[in-house]
């Protein structure tokens, strides 16, 4: 399986999948597989998201690191786990899904939002840390500000990211960034597959070309 530290390598994106139903799941997961998203974020809230994560992970999406998001507590922790969910993130610092993501071997990133808090999940065992939401924290911006003091912490910024401020976040030194709906927008919902590719695609250049 594709860890996600060799997915971010290759694209320092996380695509993010929150909808209101399962019906298109697997060709919105396609979808961005195909335009070369290489890790995505099923949260657990979305229907239907422990078997999409078992299908993705089980060879549903190759090259792909899969993982669970929204993970609130213990039980959704191992659930992830157990259908095959590499990595696991939440929107706030909870010690106990830090704590069990470590005990089941699988990396966690924490949702913070201040400096203190990010220092916390660090010194927790978080893997990195989800700058949340960052749009309103004050863009790559603050980013760059947090990283000054605390240039080991990885940060991933999530939250009111469109697909052109990216190369923005990235050279204010964040990791990766999540992407949920300005990537996503209601292919969940309508799955308007054409739509999704053609944003991911861009999303894909764009990165790959402020590389250079």
């Amino acid at each position: 399986m594709t860890t996600l530290d060799e997915a971010l390598a290759a694209l320092p994106v996380i695509a993010i999948i929150r909808a209101a139903g399962s019906r298109h799941l697997k060709t919105v997961l396609e979808t961005l597989a195909g335009a070369g998203v290489r890790a995505v974020e099923v949260t657990m809230t979305t229907p239907g998201a422990a078997e999409a994560i078992r299908w993705a992970s089980g060879g549903g999406l190759p090259g792909v690191a899969v993982g669970a998001g929204t993970v609130l507590d213990v039980a959704s922790a191992r659930q992830a786990v157990d259908a095959g969910a590499g990595y696991l993130i939440t929107p706030a610092v909870l010690p106990e899904v830090i704590g069990e993501g470590r005990r089941l071997g699988v990396p966690v990133l924490p949702g913070a939002f201040t400096p203190t808090e990010i220092v916390q999940a660090w010194s927790q065992g978080a893997a990195m840390v989800k700058v949340f939401p960052a749009g309103a924290a004050g863009g790559p911006g603050y980013i760059k500000d947090v990283r000054a003091p605390l240039p080991r912490i990885p940060l991933v910024p999530t939250g009111g990211i469109r697909i052109e401020d990216v190369p923005g976040y990235l050279r204010a030194g964040a990791h990766a960034v999540g992407m949920g709906s300005p990537l996503l927008g209601d292919a969940c919902a309508d799955g308007d597959t054409a739509a999704l590719a053609a944003r991911a695609e861009r999303l894909v250049e764009i990165v790959r070309g402020s590389d250079g």
